[in-house]
């Protein structure tokens, strides 16, 4: 009786397995975010090389500074670069007399010498570009509750982070018709949820006015801050590309001489080996 048992439970679950594996499934519903999604525009940058292979590429100079006028100009108003010092501007091409007038346009947090109170100061070129608020509730105070980031790091926080800044930028655009936008947030289907708390920046060409008389289309200021944020992410990116390189001309050096020594070395082996079968012969 109890084997029968066992053995109608495991026919019932054998049958229950087989009717399941031949049900129809249901069908998984579309996530609409996934659908209206777009991924970053794919650029060609000067500091990714030829073909976009990210080897041998470097700054240019001009759209360093460019970027940097763009930033300064828009987005500083919101967005900080903590992590960047006024002297490294030096990189871009500012002389050290334009690096200390750009440094003393911003206050820095100080102590009074007299009081011992907190206090500010200008800034010097040693110093760090300053944050716009003071801490993340400041912030969201100031923003209706958005928080602004930090740009200095912003393009190695995002996958694609060139393509993916420049692409947001320029992507603003009116919903579609499935898709609702809630009040005081705008439609980026670049954005990870679509719904940006951020006003589009670029609002419109010759928003600023280039010093080197580029015209300023907003997708050329979009570029020109996407490769801006890229230096500040990655300020060694060309003397690391070329240490890179020297390494691997030096390795493919090493690996010749050490092929010339291994021919060196067994051409002697080899014919001592001749001549002691010739000599036994």
């Amino acid at each position: 009786m109890i084997r029968l048992g066992a053995l109608g439970l495991g026919l019932l679950f054998v049958i229950t397995v087989l009717w399941g594996a031949i049900q129809p499934r249901d069908v998984v519903p579309e996530d609409p975010v996934e659908k209206l999604h777009k991924h970053p525009e794919e650029i060609a940058w000067t500091h990714n090389g030829p073909g976009n292979l990210g080897v041998l590429g470097t700054f240019d100079r001009k759209q360093l500074q460019r970027g940097f006028q763009v930033y300064k100009e828009i987005c500083s108003a919101c967005h900080s670069i903590n992590r960047v010092a006024f002297r490294d501007l030096a990189a871009l091409g500012f002389s050290e007399p334009e690096v200390k007038a750009l440094a003393a346009q911003y206050e820095v947090p100080s102590i009074d010498d007299k009081t011992g109170e907190p206090a500010t100061r200008k800034a010097t070129p040693a110093d760090k570009f300053p944050l716009n608020y003071p801490n993340e509730v400041a912030a969201r105070a100031a923003q209706n509750g958005a928080y602004p980031p930090d740009l200095s790091l912003m393009t190695k926080a995002r996958e694609d982070g060139t393509n993916y800044v420049h692409s947001l930028l320029v992507g603003y655009a009116d919903a579609p018709a499935n898709w609702t936008v809630p009040d005081g947030l705008y439609y980026n289907p670049y954005f990870h949820s679509l719904n940006i708390a951020m006003p589009p920046p670029l609002a419109a060409d010759d928003q600023i006015t280039y010093a080197d008389g580029t015209k300023a289309t907003k997708d050329q200021m979009a570029r020109d801050v996407s490769a801006f944020l890229t230096w500040t992410a990655e300020p060694k990116l060309e003397a690391r590309k070329e240490t890179g390189v020297a390494a691997i001309i030096f390795l493919l050096i090493l690996t010749g001489l050490g092929y010339l020594s291994y021919r060196k070395v067994w051409a002697d082996i080899k014919g001592k080996a001749r001549s002691n079968v010739v000599d036994n012969v």
